[in-house]
């Protein structure tokens, strides 16, 4: 079933890389007493996600910390060293939380992982944004194509904060 505005984001374990190397991060350590916004892409490094939708929130990023958001953060499914090479490629390293989602664990979670073996990249993330609050969901943008990144721009989600 998927996530619905109102839901409470599952408990799921995701990667992201720091000077100490992979690291966990629990959705719960993500999440609590915190405004997030989060956005997914299918895959890291693949031209829409590089060129359009990822570029929004890096060039909106201090309007949207100034609506009291606590940390912007992308998921994908694809391993921490890839998404931490796609975080440094973009410049976006101290901007925004690369989160690694490798065996798609959080995108099944919340409903929202899709077979793109058609296009030989298997089980992924449908691309979306939300905010949550305190762990809530509050927002919820989903494309209805992997290839658009319109609903679950940057510019749609800052309106909606």
């Amino acid at each position: 079933m998927t996530i619905q505005i109102g839901d409470s984001i599952p408990n799921a374990t995701l990667k992201t890389r720091t000077s100490d190397g992979p690291t966990d991060l629990s959705t719960a350590e993500l999440f609590e007493g915190k405004k997030v916004v989060l956005f997914a892409v299918p895959g890291a490094f693949t031209p829409t996600c590089t060129m359009n939708h990822l570029p929004g929130f890096l060039e909106n990023h201090d309007a949207i910390l100034a609506k009291g958001v606590d940390t912007i953060a992308v998921v994908a499914v694809n391993d921490v060293f890839v998404m931490s090479a796609w975080a440094k490629s973009t410049g976006a390293e101290d901007k925004i939380l690369f989160l690694s989602d490798g065996n798609a664990d959080f995108a099944k979670a919340v409903g929202l992982d899709v077979d793109l073996s058609v296009a030989g990249l298997g089980v992924r993330s449908k691309r979306y944004s939300m905010i949550v609050e305190n762990g809530v969901v509050t927002a919820l943008n989903v494309e209805d194509s992997p290839g658009q990144a319109e609903t679950s721009s940057a510019a749609t989600l800052l309106e909606q904060l």
